[in-house]
């Protein structure tokens, strides 16, 4: 519900955090799947996640650790 009501308005941005984290395998990827989609019609998405499945549908890839940048890397989607 939240997901929804966060992009009902069409945005021109959105952070969701740790937007998989309490869904099944199916869910996730649907809503990964409407990130991905949103994101094609211009919505920019910065996206907190520790599942690297889900950072692999990054256009660009910030890593931190211990409160610092560890990594900042454009990848290929």
């Amino acid at each position: 519900v939240a997901i929804a009501r966060s992009i009902a308005n069409n945005p021109t941005f959105i952070i969701p955090d740790e937007p998989t984290g309490a869904l099944d395998t199916k869910s996730g990827e649907q809503v990964m799947d409407i990130f991905t989609k949103i994101n094609a019609e211009g919505t920019t998405i910065v996206m907190v996640t520790h599942e690297e499945e889900v950072a692999a549908y990054s256009s660009r890839l910030i890593v931190l650790r211990d409160g610092k940048i560890t990594e900042d890397r454009r990848c290929a989607v």
